[in-house]
């Protein structure tokens, strides 16, 4: 019987589990406003990209334009009773020195221009205050990015825990998977996680940069974060994909699933060896299979490196029949 062989050898073979990553942001950022307000305007769009600094919206400012003004006002008042209580002061020194007047009324002259002087200190303070204080009734984007869903509309009242929009770069990705307990013990930095689109294919390939020093009590499950050196072309922040924890990648033997047989729950494979006489003959054999990887089972045991496995004619062959190997 002519049959096709193949010669078994260890062979570098990965070890990987699949499992949902998530893709999130190391420079996401949620914007909320500093300050209670009514929103006057709305100066960018969902999706555009903004720069640091840059203005997004803004909170109707008038009031706390009033109260600076009104302070201002305040400190005019104040550094005028300043003005005249250093003349004051100065008139009395005067007064003291011709013998006019006691020594403790120039005192309280002294007193009068430090209290007129720590009001307009403390006006000048307050003054600064509300001024850092306006300055966000204008919100600023926090980072550079893209802006996401604007939840707002002019008009609408926002407070502090109101959360307008995002800001997300398109640098700093991570992923997230959550790697049930069973497999804890295998974590380490440095292995590798493939991510993949519909197809299998592999987009991106990179290391385990964190792993949580505990479980996760609701999911029972290990949170490992891989850095994406490059964004996957496709890949948003947010979105779930396919991954892979490639464990190792050592050598082992494998053979094609097509040369394995199952027989009563037993493997079996059909080998090229010499037979009386020199000819070769097909020798049935019971191996132990692992895990499949790609179209190949890996071999726990029942042939060995060099064993001649055939691959073709395999429901024509009986142990002992007389074969014609080719490679």
């Amino acid at each position: 019987m002519p049959v096709q062989t193949i010669k078994v050898e260890p062979k570098p073979i990965p070890q990987t589990s699949e499992y949902v990553a998530t893709i999130r942001s190391l420079r996401s950022a949620v914007v909320q406003p500093q300050v209670e307000g009514y929103i006057r305007q709305i100066m960018v769009r969902a999706g555009d990209r903004v720069r640091a600094g840059q203005p997004m919206m803004q909170i109707d400012p008038e009031r706390q334009q009033a109260t600076v003004a009104a302070t201002q006002s305040q400190r005019a008042a104040a550094e005028a009773s300043l003005e005249y209580a250093k003349q004051q002061l100065a008139r009395n020194q005067k007064l003291l020195d011709a013998g006019a007047i006691s020594q403790s009324e120039l005192e309280q002259a002294q007193t009068s221009v430090k209290t007129a002087q720590a009001q307009v200190d403390a006006l000048n303070s307050q003054i600064k205050e509300n001024q850092v204080q306006l300055a966000y009734y204008r919100v600023n984007a926090p980072a550079d990015g893209v802006v996401g869903d604007i939840s707002v509309r002019e008009g609408d009242r926002v407070t502090t825990q109101t959360q307008i929009t995002t800001v997300d770069s398109e640098e700093g990705l991570e992923a997230y998977i959550n790697v049930p307990i069973e497999r804890s013990t295998d974590l380490k930095p440095g292995l590798s996680v493939e991510l993949l689109d519909d197809t299998g294919k592999v987009i991106a390939s990179n290391p385990i940069t964190f792993i949580a020093p505990r479980a996760d009590d609701a999911t029972q499950s290990v949170l490992v974060k891989a850095t994406l050196r490059t964004r996957p072309p496709g890949v948003r922040v947010m979105q779930f994909v396919h991954s892979r924890i490639v464990w190792s990648n050592e050598p082992q033997i494998a053979v094609p699933v097509v040369a394995v047989n199952r027989l009563g729950g037993q493997y079996f494979v059909f080998t090229a060896e010499p037979g009386q006489g020199g000819a070769m003959v097909a020798r049935q054999k019971a191996i132990q299979v692992g895990d499949v990887v790609g179209e190949n089972y890996i071999v726990r045991g029942g042939i060995k490196d060099g064993d001649q496995v055939i691959v073709s004619n395999l429901q024509k062959l009986a142990d002992g029949a007389p074969v014609k190997p080719t490679a």
